[in-house]
């Protein structure tokens, strides 16, 4: 199974690849190297990589599904709700997203991350 690692700041979380185009594209990039953005409780960061909406893209995720918005070439991860989301516990993405990932680590740790934190994907070392 392949797995990466999201470091952010002293944050780290590891999270398994699916089988999917998207998280092929994303694999055939690593490693990526941004800056974090927020919205709500999302972190959300550029990741030179496109892709179109796959037929099980979804705008509502669970916590701890790794997600890539293809309308802005980004790799989004929710830990809590975004100012779109209808009640405290929905983690409602600003619109469908492919999920390729699952973490491994809790998400929730991503809420110290502060816009502009250097943000990056690798392959994790097995």
């Amino acid at each position: 199974m392949r797995s990466v690692v999201i470091r952010a700041g002293s944050v780290e979380v590891r999270a398994r690849l699916r089988d999917t185009p998207t998280a092929e594209r994303i694999w055939a990039a690593l490693p990526i190297q941004a800056m974090a953005r927020t919205w709500g409780e999302e972190v959300y960061f550029d990741a030179r990589v496109s892709s179109a909406v796959e037929p099980d893209a979804c705008v509502v995720v669970k916590a701890g599904e790794i997600a890539f918005w293809p309308e802005g070439d980004a790799i989004t991860i929710g830990f809590g709700p975004t100012p779109l989301s209808r009640s405290r516990s929905e983690i409602r993405l600003a619109s469908p997203c492919n999920i390729w990932a699952e973490a491994i680590d809790d998400v929730r740790l991503l809420k110290s991350v502060h816009p502009g934190t250097d943000i990056m994907v690798s392959k994790a070392e097995n």
